[in-house]
Protein backbone atom coordinates (compact mmCIF):
# COMPACT_ATOMS: atom_id res chain seq x y z
CA UNK A 1 0.00 0.00 0.00
CA UNK A 2 1.71 3.11 -1.12
CA UNK A 3 1.13 6.27 1.30
CA UNK A 4 1.30 9.62 0.29
CA UNK A 5 1.18 13.23 2.24
CA UNK A 6 -1.02 15.74 0.99
CA UNK A 7 1.32 18.95 -0.01
CA UNK A 8 -0.18 20.68 2.72
CA UNK A 9 1.17 18.62 5.08
CA UNK A 10 4.70 18.97 3.52
CA UNK A 11 4.43 22.47 3.56
CA UNK A 12 3.76 22.53 7.26
CA UNK A 13 6.85 20.59 8.12
CA UNK A 14 9.41 22.33 6.24
CA UNK A 15 7.91 25.50 8.34
CA UNK A 16 8.52 23.91 11.43
CA UNK A 17 12.12 22.85 9.73
CA UNK A 18 12.59 26.66 9.72
CA UNK A 19 12.64 26.01 14.06
CA UNK A 20 14.91 23.48 14.19
CA UNK A 21 16.93 24.91 16.64
CA UNK A 22 14.14 26.50 18.59
CA UNK A 23 14.60 23.68 21.57
CA UNK A 24 18.22 23.01 21.25
CA UNK A 25 19.91 21.26 24.16
CA UNK A 26 22.67 19.75 25.57
CA UNK A 27 21.12 16.32 25.95
CA UNK A 28 19.38 15.89 22.39
CA UNK A 29 21.23 18.58 21.09
CA UNK A 30 18.57 19.10 17.89
CA UNK A 31 16.05 16.16 18.59
CA UNK A 32 13.16 18.50 20.14
CA UNK A 33 13.32 20.53 16.96
CA UNK A 34 13.00 17.62 14.64
CA UNK A 35 10.65 16.00 16.23
CA UNK A 36 8.80 19.27 16.62
CA UNK A 37 8.79 19.73 12.69
CA UNK A 38 7.92 16.05 11.75
CA UNK A 39 5.09 15.67 13.87
CA UNK A 40 2.35 17.14 11.29
CA UNK A 41 3.83 14.44 8.66
CA UNK A 42 3.44 11.26 11.41
CA UNK A 43 -0.49 12.35 13.05
CA UNK A 44 -0.99 11.77 8.79
CA UNK A 45 0.86 8.64 8.59
CA UNK A 46 -0.31 6.95 11.64
CA UNK A 47 -3.99 7.14 13.21
CA UNK A 48 -3.40 4.86 15.85
CA UNK A 49 -1.93 6.36 18.62
CA UNK A 50 0.53 3.72 19.82
CA UNK A 51 2.43 4.06 16.20
CA UNK A 52 2.32 7.30 16.47
CA UNK A 53 3.60 7.63 19.71
CA UNK A 54 6.83 5.08 19.06
CA UNK A 55 7.15 7.09 15.85
CA UNK A 56 7.58 10.44 17.84
CA UNK A 57 9.82 8.64 20.09
CA UNK A 58 12.42 7.45 17.83
CA UNK A 59 12.56 11.16 16.53
CA UNK A 60 13.23 12.22 20.31
CA UNK A 61 16.86 10.41 20.14
CA UNK A 62 19.54 12.78 19.72
CA UNK A 63 20.26 14.58 16.24
CA UNK A 64 22.52 17.32 15.37
CA UNK A 65 23.63 18.72 12.24
CA UNK A 66 23.94 21.90 10.39
CA UNK A 67 20.64 23.64 10.57
CA UNK A 68 20.28 24.30 6.47
CA UNK A 69 21.34 20.59 5.46
CA UNK A 70 19.17 19.04 8.34
CA UNK A 71 16.08 19.97 6.26
CA UNK A 72 17.40 16.93 3.63
CA UNK A 73 17.15 14.70 6.68
CA UNK A 74 13.64 15.83 7.40
CA UNK A 75 12.59 15.13 4.27
CA UNK A 76 13.93 11.63 3.67
CA UNK A 77 13.28 10.80 7.28
CA UNK A 78 9.17 11.42 5.99
CA UNK A 79 9.99 9.74 2.86
CA UNK A 80 11.10 6.39 5.12
CA UNK A 81 8.81 7.06 7.63
CA UNK A 82 5.88 6.54 4.99
CA UNK A 83 7.66 3.53 3.99
CA UNK A 84 7.48 2.18 7.32
CA UNK A 85 3.80 2.85 7.56
CA UNK A 86 2.98 1.05 4.29
CA UNK A 87 4.96 -1.84 5.88
CA UNK A 88 7.82 -1.97 3.12
CA UNK A 89 10.36 -1.02 6.06
CA UNK A 90 11.19 -1.88 9.43
CA UNK A 91 10.71 0.38 12.20
CA UNK A 92 14.23 1.44 12.52
CA UNK A 93 14.88 2.75 8.91
CA UNK A 94 14.13 6.46 9.26
CA UNK A 95 16.48 6.39 12.37
CA UNK A 96 19.39 4.42 10.76
CA UNK A 97 18.90 7.58 7.93
CA UNK A 98 19.41 10.41 10.28
CA UNK A 99 22.30 8.85 12.15
CA UNK A 100 23.97 8.35 8.87
CA UNK A 101 23.69 11.48 7.30
CA UNK A 102 23.82 14.12 9.81
CA UNK A 103 27.26 13.99 10.20
CA UNK A 104 28.42 14.64 6.45
CA UNK A 105 25.72 17.07 5.64
CA UNK A 106 26.73 19.24 9.02
CA UNK A 107 30.56 19.26 7.08
CA UNK A 108 28.72 20.38 4.15
CA UNK A 109 27.16 22.81 5.40
CA UNK A 110 29.41 24.22 7.58
CA UNK A 111 31.62 24.47 4.59
CA UNK A 112 28.80 26.16 2.07
CA UNK A 113 27.22 28.47 4.71
CA UNK A 114 29.28 29.41 7.46
CA UNK A 115 33.01 29.32 6.11
CA UNK A 116 31.93 30.43 2.31
CA UNK A 117 28.08 31.94 2.20
CA UNK A 118 27.82 33.82 5.66
CA UNK A 119 31.91 35.45 5.19
CA UNK A 120 30.98 36.59 1.91
CA UNK A 121 27.77 38.25 2.49
CA UNK A 122 29.00 39.87 5.92
CA UNK A 123 31.92 41.46 3.36
CA UNK A 124 29.66 42.38 0.54
CA UNK A 125 27.69 44.30 3.01
CA UNK A 126 30.33 45.91 4.28
CA UNK A 127 31.35 47.20 0.98
CA UNK A 128 27.88 48.26 -0.13
CA UNK A 129 27.04 50.24 2.57
CA UNK A 130 30.77 52.53 2.69
CA UNK A 131 29.62 52.75 -1.75
CA UNK A 132 25.68 53.39 -1.61
CA UNK A 133 24.84 53.17 2.14
CA UNK A 134 22.60 50.92 4.75
CA UNK A 135 19.82 50.25 1.71
CA UNK A 136 22.73 47.98 0.44
CA UNK A 137 23.09 46.18 4.07
CA UNK A 138 19.06 45.30 3.57
CA UNK A 139 19.67 43.94 0.14
CA UNK A 140 22.79 41.68 0.99
CA UNK A 141 20.15 40.41 3.46
CA UNK A 142 17.30 39.78 1.43
CA UNK A 143 20.00 37.85 -0.81
CA UNK A 144 21.27 35.79 2.08
CA UNK A 145 18.09 34.52 3.31
CA UNK A 146 16.28 33.89 -0.09
CA UNK A 147 19.95 31.73 -0.98
CA UNK A 148 19.64 29.85 1.93
CA UNK A 149 15.94 29.77 1.94
CA UNK A 150 15.80 27.75 -1.92
CA UNK A 151 18.88 26.00 -0.40
CA UNK A 152 16.42 24.72 2.19
CA UNK A 153 13.94 23.98 0.40
CA UNK A 154 15.33 22.33 -2.65
CA UNK A 155 17.50 19.80 0.04
CA UNK A 156 13.93 19.05 1.94
CA UNK A 157 12.17 17.92 -1.77
CA UNK A 158 14.96 16.20 -2.95
CA UNK A 159 15.11 14.05 0.54
CA UNK A 160 11.39 13.62 0.53
CA UNK A 161 11.28 12.41 -3.42
CA UNK A 162 14.70 10.68 -3.33
CA UNK A 163 15.04 9.11 0.07
CA UNK A 164 18.90 7.41 0.37
CA UNK A 165 19.42 8.52 -3.10
CA UNK A 166 19.76 12.22 -1.60
CA UNK A 167 23.19 11.64 -1.54
CA UNK A 168 23.70 11.53 -5.61
CA UNK A 169 21.32 14.82 -5.98
CA UNK A 170 23.23 16.80 -3.36
CA UNK A 171 26.41 15.99 -5.40
CA UNK A 172 25.48 17.22 -8.01
CA UNK A 173 24.38 20.68 -6.33
CA UNK A 174 28.04 20.49 -5.75
CA UNK A 175 27.73 23.00 -2.54
CA UNK A 176 31.68 22.57 -1.78
CA UNK A 177 33.15 23.82 -4.92
CA UNK A 178 30.36 26.82 -4.46
CA UNK A 179 31.63 27.22 -1.24
CA UNK A 180 35.19 27.33 -2.01
CA UNK A 181 34.23 29.97 -4.86
CA UNK A 182 32.65 32.16 -2.42
CA UNK A 183 35.72 31.84 0.14
CA UNK A 184 37.74 33.48 -2.99
CA UNK A 185 34.90 35.66 -3.87
CA UNK A 186 34.96 36.87 -0.15
CA UNK A 187 38.27 37.40 -0.33
CA UNK A 188 38.02 39.80 -3.26
CA UNK A 189 35.22 41.50 -1.67
CA UNK A 190 37.37 42.27 1.65
CA UNK A 191 40.29 43.32 -0.57
CA UNK A 192 38.32 46.06 -2.35
CA UNK A 193 36.60 47.14 0.39
CA UNK A 194 39.93 48.05 2.23
CA UNK A 195 41.33 49.76 -1.09
CA UNK A 196 37.99 51.51 -1.03
CA UNK A 197 38.38 52.88 3.23
CA UNK A 198 42.16 54.03 1.89
CA UNK A 199 41.47 55.65 -1.31
CA UNK A 200 38.48 57.82 0.29
CA UNK A 201 41.21 58.68 3.41
CA UNK A 202 43.33 60.13 1.48
CA UNK A 203 41.18 62.43 -1.01
CA UNK A 204 42.37 64.28 -3.75
CA UNK A 205 41.77 62.13 -6.32
CA UNK A 206 38.80 60.92 -5.45
CA UNK A 207 36.61 59.01 -7.81
CA UNK A 208 39.99 57.66 -9.71
CA UNK A 209 41.66 56.92 -6.87
CA UNK A 210 38.91 54.48 -5.85
CA UNK A 211 38.49 53.38 -9.41
CA UNK A 212 42.01 52.48 -9.93
CA UNK A 213 42.97 51.29 -5.80
CA UNK A 214 39.73 49.11 -6.88
CA UNK A 215 41.58 47.46 -9.96
CA UNK A 216 44.32 47.24 -8.39
CA UNK A 217 42.88 45.19 -5.83
CA UNK A 218 41.19 42.50 -8.36
CA UNK A 219 44.55 42.46 -10.65
CA UNK A 220 45.99 41.24 -7.51
CA UNK A 221 43.68 38.79 -6.00
CA UNK A 222 43.67 37.31 -9.31
CA UNK A 223 47.48 36.84 -10.00
CA UNK A 224 48.31 35.79 -6.25
CA UNK A 225 45.11 32.98 -6.49
CA UNK A 226 46.01 31.28 -9.31
CA UNK A 227 48.04 29.02 -6.72
CA UNK A 228 45.15 28.94 -4.94
CA UNK A 229 46.29 30.57 -2.05
CA UNK A 230 43.37 32.37 0.19
CA UNK A 231 45.38 33.97 2.62
CA UNK A 232 48.19 35.77 0.27
CA UNK A 233 45.42 36.38 -1.76
CA UNK A 234 43.67 38.69 0.37
CA UNK A 235 47.09 40.43 1.75
CA UNK A 236 48.15 40.92 -1.98
CA UNK A 237 44.53 42.70 -2.68
CA UNK A 238 44.61 44.85 -0.13
CA UNK A 239 48.53 45.68 -0.27
CA UNK A 240 48.11 46.59 -3.71
CA UNK A 241 45.12 48.58 -3.73
CA UNK A 242 45.85 50.46 -0.75
CA UNK A 243 49.43 51.50 -1.86
CA UNK A 244 47.88 52.45 -4.90
CA UNK A 245 45.08 54.21 -3.32
CA UNK A 246 47.67 56.43 -1.40
CA UNK A 247 49.61 57.22 -3.97
CA UNK A 248 47.00 58.20 -6.39
CA UNK A 249 45.35 60.58 -3.56
CA UNK A 250 48.69 62.37 -3.21
CA UNK A 251 48.93 62.93 -6.76
CA UNK A 252 45.72 64.36 -6.31
CA UNK A 253 45.66 66.98 -3.51
CA UNK A 254 44.84 65.03 -0.42
CA UNK A 255 46.83 65.34 2.83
Amino acid sequence: MEVTLPRATLWRVFWRSLFLQAAWNRRGMQNLGFAYAIAPALRRLYPERERRRAALRRHLSTFNCHPYTAAAIVGGAIHHEERVAAGEEPESAPLEYKQVLQGPLAAVGDGFFWAGLRPFAGALAAVGVLAVGWPALLAVIVLYNAVQLWVRFSLFRVGYRYGDAVVDRLAALSLPAWGARLRSAGTLVAGAGVTLLAARSVGGAGRWATAVAIAAALAGWWVLSRGRRLLPSAYGAMLLGTLLGAALGQLGGGP
